[in-house]
């Protein structure tokens, strides 16, 4: 079950709409999180009609910003656990395998909430003891060597994320190809580049998919490029080979 994730800074764009056709009929995937769709319930559903994917779960945006989506291929594998305006988490169940949870989050853009996402991840780690998948542009920095450009990220903003992956106990996948997904001020002296977008796994999802992998498609009609998680048991043809976690 693959699962891409994009921020795709407004879904209802033409511009938008056309690359995640091209990237869907590409990539394949199961499952899709889009951040910042800034449309409805209404919008969303003719959405999922046009890419021919049977299930939807949406969170309307809030005037222009935020929004959120999950769509998937297969009906009755996905149930929705719980949402907000930054995340929705479900329960993923293929074929009779071990169910697992796959939670889209959309990190607090302002950083002066960026605690928020921070509890968000907290509350969900309690929730549940199923294998768990996080996944989305979580608007945030684990290293220095995540922001290329421009001034050094604030160091609290560092510490504190790290904080949370010691306190929940998830690691951060390898991110195969550009190692950054979003940029602005390109060919500029002012040109940045940032990894905001990643996967976080718990170690027992990890033993379910030794061999996942965490592909960065690169370029996109928004200034986040699309991530593409690809949970693997064994090994098959691919676009690389290597170590997937950190």
């Amino acid at each position: 079950m693959n699962v891409l994730s994009w921020n795709c800074r407004g879904v209802g764009l033409p511009s938008s709409i056309r690359f995640l056709k091209d990237v869907i009929r590409q990539e394949r995937p199961s499952v899709i999180f889009l951040c910042e769709t800034k449309d409805n319930k209404g919008k969303m559903e003719s959405l999922r009609r046009a890419l021919q994917f049977d299930g939807l779960i949406s969170v309307d945006s809030q005037g222009k910003s935020g929004g959120l989506a999950l769509l998937w291929k297969v009906k009755d594998q996905i149930q929705l656990r719980s949402w907000s305006r930054n995340h929705i988490d479900v329960e993923v169940k293929v074929d009779g395998k071990q169910a697992w949870r796959l939670s889209g989050i959309y990190g607090e853009p302002n950083r002066n909430q960026r605690r928020k996402t921070w509890d968000l991840f907290r509350n969900l780690a309690r929730d549940s003891n199923l294998p768990w998948c996080a996944i989305g542009d979580l608007n945030n920095v684990l290293t220095q060597q995540d922001k290329k450009g421009g001034a050094p990220y604030p160091s609290w903003l560092i510490e504190g994320f790290n904080e949370v992956l010691v306190e929940t106990g998830l690691i951060d996948l390898d991110l195969v190809g550009h190692q950054f997904t979003w940029e602005r001020g390109r060919g500029t002296s002012a040109w940045t580049e940032v990894r905001l977008d990643r996967a976080l796994t718990i170690l027992p999802w990890l033993n379910m998919f030794p061999l996942v992998k965490l592909y960065n498609l690169e370029g996109s009609s928004s200034d986040h490029s699309p991530i593409m998680l690809v949970p693997q048991v064994c090994e098959k043809l691919g676009r690389s080979k290597g170590s997937s976690a950190r």
